[in-house]
């Protein structure tokens, strides 16, 4: 995965402070609770797992990096550590929710982070994707993070989960003020983003997908014939 040094300064900025919140705010409304659940954020999820980490059981970030001999712990509630996108230390079917931000952009290999996330998301689990959008405003600027690495459609975002033995449950979007420090435009913010969603939904910033594992994708089309055993009986 590509560096996300950019991002921790970003949102110590107000440009960066209004983005987290406005994300925040659709986070929220996709998943207004996870109480008692095991979360799990790949990328720079720190801004966003917050909204979570006092109800449910478990948050976790990873970021990216080589972490040697980490170990998952079972007790405490929050913790962030590094790790390879292709390799996470966590046993299969460990966390009820997924979260990707400034992750799938910057990862060296999509298809191998989206594989990981499947591993350790439980089969009714859910991911919730949060990637900048092609025709946004925000994939063009390299002064935010998120102006770095490979923008998506929500087509391609589409297509990629479905590659990947996910299925596409509900989409959202957000960011449609432009990436702009004037003060005026970041107090504008709420008002431009009910705007934008209802007028010009596909100049938002970021697309939200969420989705869940397609476990049928992996099983047999048709069920394997089973050849009869004829056993005999002695009635006698």
């Amino acid at each position: 995965m590509h560096d996300t040094s950019t991002a921790p300064a970003f949102y110590k900025t107000a440009r960066g402070g209004v983005a987290a919140r406005l994300l925040r705010e659709r986070l929220l409304a996709l998943w207004p609770s996870l109480a008692g659940l095991s979360v799990l954020g790949i990328g720079f999820p720190m801004p966003y797992l917050r909204v979570w980490r006092d109800s449910a059981y478990r948050c976790i970030a990873v970021t990216p990096g080589h972490n040697g001999g980490w170990r998952w712990p079972v007790s405490r509630p929050g913790l962030t550590c590094t790790a390879p996108e292709d390799a996470l230390p966590f046993p299969d079917l460990s966390f009820d929710r997924v979260l990707i931000v400034h992750g799938l952009e910057l990862a060296e290999n999509a298809r191998r982070m989206l594989r990981e996330a499947w591993r350790v998301l439980k089969d009714d689990g859910r991911l919730l994707m949060v990637v900048p959008n092609r025709t946004g405003l925000w994939a063009h600027l390299e002064t935010t993070p998120f102006g770095h690495g490979q923008p998506y459609s929500a087509r391609q975002i589409g297509r990629l989960l479905e590659a990947n033995l996910f299925r596409v449950e509900r989409r959202d979007t957000a960011l449609y003020i432009p990436p702009v420090q004037w003060r005026l435009v970041l107090r504008l913010a709420p008002v431009a983003e009910r705007i934008g969603r209802e007028l010009i939904p596909s100049f938002a910033g970021l697309t939200l997908t969420e989705a869940v594992k397609d476990v049928y994708a992996v099983m047999p089309a048709a069920a394997v014939p089973v050849k009869r055993r004829v056993v005999l009986v002695d009635t006698a």
